[in-house]
């Protein structure tokens, strides 16, 4: 068995957690570089292992993951997602990912298309040249208002600002707590602690009042919130209680929105930088749609779109590092793992590996076009995480993006306006920061 990693010495008391703090993704990728695939470490009280191996990557995540839990970073969450899927463990996360899991099957995803595309014209119909966009701020309201229709039935575009502001709030509350170990618990009112208190009751304000509408139709719809709303358990036939049915609901609405659009903006991004590509998606756009709005029946045929999508979530990965947390004595690459030992696996730094991709910091989606995904390692690209925690929601995102992506494109080009310093900041997602403003054409 082996013992000995290499990796940074960081700080008496606080180990490497300066470094990190410091430059989250510039902390793991120097790791990377300097000492090697599996990588050891401090921060605090914990012992850290950055791993970038694909295969130490798929022990984490499959062939060892019931050794492990979620890692203390993302419990972080637990005031605002409560138990629902994403943080809840065993059993309770068993039964309630099989209560989910209808919702999101292949058939009844490709049922959303329609309303992710209606939703896309309706709303960039008031776009008009020369207009300056703020592209992540839209992304998001755009996002947010298909998820609360398409999983909750329920109308959220006058929500969208609010809850935008109150997310936002909330993003970056998580990424001080994630970089300080001094932070105070949120029932200390510090000036800190009382924003994201109250950020929370908005969006709690939002969620209770879709359950209630809900409630007092007491209509099944065959939505997600119906599902968790007439669920009764199996053996004693009990239903969720209202605080389970707020966590799932606040998980879901968060968690299917964010993602894909962080995602899209930054595919705009690197879009307006690359005009090339920009042209081929819109020669694309053309031949398959002619003008009409894109279907689920289009996907096959969209392919430079997804390869557009794809090669964006590898150069900027919403979820940036994953963690995770032994909970038993184990083993990972042939290393002893003690219980509490954490691992990250950095999604950033394993996408950008010049092993399996070749101009890793490039632009290429044509990449994508041979037998590359095929021949990757399994957990060579890996947006959505995998294993039994893969993110229940992949197919829903990976579809709303392309076909969001082409309803907008086949309209729009939009360039960056000029003078913009946007950095990739580690917060729940990979947000851009300050965001990123575009100049809004139409197609010609």
């Amino acid at each position: 068995m082996k013992t000995a990693l290499p990796g940074p010495k960081g700080g008496f008391y606080f180990g490497s957690g300066v470094d990190f703090r410091r430059d989250q993704l510039g902390f793991y990728e120097s790791c990377a570089r300097e000492y090697g695939d599996v990588v050891q470490t401090r921060m605090g009280p914990y012992r850290i292992l950055l791993i970038y191996h694909p295969d130490a990557i798929e022990e984490l995540f499959v062939t060892r993951s019931r050794d492990f839990v979620k890692s203390p970073g993302v419990r972080l969450l637990r005031p605002l997602l409560g138990d629902g899927l994403f943080l809840s463990e065993g059993d309770t996360w068993l039964r309630q990912r099989r209560l989910v899991q209808p919702a999101f099957h292949r058939q009844r995803v490709a049922g959303y298309g329609d309303v992710m595309t209606t939703f896309a014209e309706r709303h960039v119909a008031d776009w008009k040249d020369g207009n300056v966009i703020e592209v992540h701020a839209e992304m998001m309201a755009l996002t947010q208002a298909i998820v609360g229709k398409t999983l909750f039935d329920a109308d959220v575009s006058g929500d969208a600002h609010e809850a935008g502001q109150a997310a936002k709030v909330l993003a970056e509350d998580f990424g001080a707590r994630l970089r300080s170990f001094r932070l105070l618990p949120y029932w200390v009112p510090t000036p800190r602690n009382l924003r994201s208190r109250r950020a929370i009751r908005r969006l709690d304000g939002l969620i209770h009042r879709i359950i209630a509408e809900r409630r007092a139709s007491a209509e099944d719809r065959g939505d997600l919130l119906s599902i968790l709303l007439h669920a009764q358990d199996a053996d004693d036939g009990s239903r969720m209680t209202g605080q389970q049915v707020r966590d799932e609901v606040m998980t879901m609405f968060l968690a299917g929105h964010e993602t894909t659009a962080v995602a899209l903006s930054w595919t705009w991004y690197l879009l307006a930088q690359h005009p090339d590509a920009d042209a081929r998606l819109a020669d694309e756009l053309r031949e398959v749609l002619g003008g009409r709005a894109p279907s689920v029946a289009d996907l096959p045929r969209l392919k430079y779109v997804g390869m557009v999508v794809t090669e964006a979530m590898r150069l900027y990965p919403p979820a940036y590092g994953i963690g995770r947390q032994a909970a038993r004595a184990t083993e990972i690459a042939g290393h002893a793992i003690a219980p509490g030992d954490i691992f990250i696996a950095p999604t950033w730094v394993v996408h950008r590996d010049r092993r399996w991709f070749a101009e890793p910091e490039a632009f290429r989606p044509e990449r994508w076009a041979g037998d590359l995904a095929q021949r990757l390692p399994r957990f060579a690209y890996f947006p959505f995480g995998g294993g039994p925690r893969q993110c229940i929601g992949n197919g829903f995102a990976q579809m709303e993006a392309v076909l969001l992506l082409a309803a907008i494109a086949q309209r729009f080009r939009l360039s960056l306006v000029p003078g913009q310093r946007i950095t990739p900041t580690p917060y729940i997602t990979l947000r851009p920061e300050p965001g990123i403003r575009m100049l809004v054409a139409h197609r010609r």
